[in-house]
């Protein structure tokens, strides 16, 4: 069953990649941007330039707010730095080299293959080397899909891609807007939450993720946010032996994942 559903996934995840392993790609000014969004184009971010106020402008304010696409404001050395030139009209969005999926749509398909699903939850990984290492260890481990959320995540470039070594392109990733919505979703989808974190004393051997799971892991500042703590059926804790405080989050990603792994073909709970 395994084999059958990650051909399956390959399949949707070529179709939704589209023309797909494009480089990460800058578009300059409010039509062209607006052009590009009414033709279906992906748009990883829009970025404003701050002095042109507190606000998107005219026609990209309904748009941005239809497809959900993450904007920020930024100072005007950043746009010129982004283009290499000065020629932006004070707005510059970069195409993503993927499509982004719904978790909702993914999740039903996973059970109906008769899989047991696995997801991956990035709350607030801003590296963005780290964020392709992390699906590199995904992708590779079998993965369903990893969700991050639309703002707060590092941004899926040339540098992404290049450390997930191209697995980026062979996992659905899933931006939501509200990723606690996403969170309660999977929930009443049968999923158990399971936070990897420092805050408690109960170490992945002695969670049983047999069962259909999804994994959160955050940031290396501070790790999960509270908000999601809270709504973890359960906590668990890679052990450490050594003097540091803590591993980098794409290394804890493939400790828990090939526990996974482990208890699911090689082991019983």
């Amino acid at each position: 069953m395994r084999d059958n559903f990650r051909k399956n996934k390959k399949d949707f995840s070529s179709a939704t990649h589209g023309a797909g392993r494009k480089a990460t790609r800058p578009i300059c000014g409010v039509h062209p941007i607006i052009e590009a969004i009414r033709s279906g184009k992906e748009i990883e971010k829009i970025y404003f330039q701050k002095s042109i106020g507190n606000k998107p402008i005219g026609e990209l304010t309904d748009a941005i707010k239809e497809f959900n696409i993450p904007f920020q404001f930024v100072p005007l050395e950043k746009l010129n730095h982004i283009v290499k030139s000065t020629n932006h009209q004070g707005v510059v969005a970069m195409l993503s080299p993927i499509n982004y999926q719904n978790i909702e749509d993914i999740v039903p398909t996973i059970f109906e293959s008769g899989e047991i699903p696995l997801i991956l939850i990035l709350d607030r990984i801003t590296d963005v080397r780290n964020l392709g290492a992390v699906a590199r260890s995904a992708e590779c481990s079998g993965v369903h899909a990893i969700l991050i959320p639309s703002r707060g995540s590092g941004q899926i470039n040339s540098d992404a891609i290049k450390s997930s070594a191209g697995a980026i392109f062979n996992i659905p990733i899933c931006r939501s807007e509200n990723l606690k919505t996403a969170i309660e979703e999977l929930k009443a989808s049968g999923l158990r939450i399971v936070a990897c974190t420092e805050k408690t004393d109960t170490t992945i051997y002695k969670n049983d993720f047999t069962i259909p799971t999804a994994v959160i892991l955050g940031s290396e500042e501070d790790g999960i946010s509270e908000e999601y703590l809270k709504m973890c059926d359960v906590k668990t804790k890679i052990p450490l032996f050594g003097n540091t405080e803590s591993l980098n989050v794409s290394v804890a990603a493939g400790i828990v994942l090939y526990e996974v792994i482990r208890q699911r073909n090689f082991a019983k709970v």
